[in-house]
């Protein structure tokens, strides 16, 4: 296992792929953690910081082109930008089980399944994680 790959890649896919897996270490830290508290909610708005960030930078990452220098994956990341705010708002709105219903499918779907589809041969992180 080496991050070189990912150090020697373009500024954006380490940025996309450090926040990602801080993101998903968070992510876990909130599903096992209390919620509602005030620990809980601040290590939420980093999270949605995070996520936004993942999504963002997606838009600079043009390995995999489908449609002009965009694949379906960048899909997923207007997904995210969309859901994000919503998730914020229905916990704001004591709409709990809607916001916990969409942090997971988020979580799920942004940084687990995507995050496999990144271990597929050929991708960086399937050269950080098993070499070259």
């Amino acid at each position: 296992m080496s991050v070189a790959p990912l150090l020697e890649a373009a500024p954006a896919i380490p940025l996309h792929a450090f926040a990602a897996m801080a993101a998903f270490v968070l992510g876990l830290v909130q599903f096992a953690a209390p919620k509602g508290t005030l620990p809980h909610r601040m290590i939420g708005w980093i999270w949605v910081g995070l996520m936004a960030v993942v999504a963002a930078s997606s838009f600079w990452i043009h390995q995999i082109r489908l449609v002009g220098p965009f694949s379906p994956i960048h899909l997923l990341s207007i997904f995210t930008l969309v859901m994000l705010p919503l998730a914020v708002w229905r916990a704001r709105t004591q709409r709990v089980a809607d916001h916990r219903r969409v942090m997971i499918m988020t979580f799920v779907g942004a940084l687990v399944i995507a995050g496999l589809f990144t271990l597929m041969p050929g991708r960086i992180m399937h050269r950080v994680i098993f070499g070259a």
